[in-house]
């Protein structure tokens, strides 16, 4: 029997504020984005950029932590795996999305005081987080 595959290991800043729902049966899951960027020169010298998008998704208690620590602008290190999402509008449209399933989250950059994050929380007492909880679609 053969076995796949599926990590991701990104480094951005966040796009937005992490935003945490609950699903009907109370698990908490939390959604954001991270932005990743790369250069590089054409043989003719010339410089260009590009700018990638994720949307993450945390689950449980990593989703806690997430909403707790994580503001926009904050660089971050997520390790997950890539999920497909499909669904059909109320037109009968289909659509789809692909998400980064977080299992790790680690806070990068410099470490901000406590009146520079919201809510009062420290970032520097706030340690690597791992998920272990199994998915659970919220919709």
């Amino acid at each position: 029997m053969s076995r796949g595959l599926n990590k991701v290991m990104i480094i951005g800043h966040l796009g937005r504020d992490p935003e945490m729902r609950y699903t009907p049966s109370g698990r908490p899951v939390t959604t954001f984005t991270v932005a990743t960027s790369r250069s590089w020169n054409t043989v003719d010298g010339e410089r260009h950029s590009e700018t990638e998008w994720f949307n993450v998704v945390a689950w449980g208690n990593l989703a806690e932590i997430c909403k707790q620590y994580l503001t926009k602008g904050q660089q971050v290190y997520i390790e997950g795996r890539l999920q497909t999402r499909r669904w059909e509008d109320k037109e009968g449209n289909k659509h789809s999305s692909v998400e980064v399933v977080a299992n790790e989250m680690m806070m990068l950059g410099e470490r901000r005081d406590a009146n520079s994050v919201g809510h009062g929380s420290d970032t520097s007492d706030a340690p690597e987080m791992t998920s272990t909880d199994e998915d659970e679609f919220p919709f």
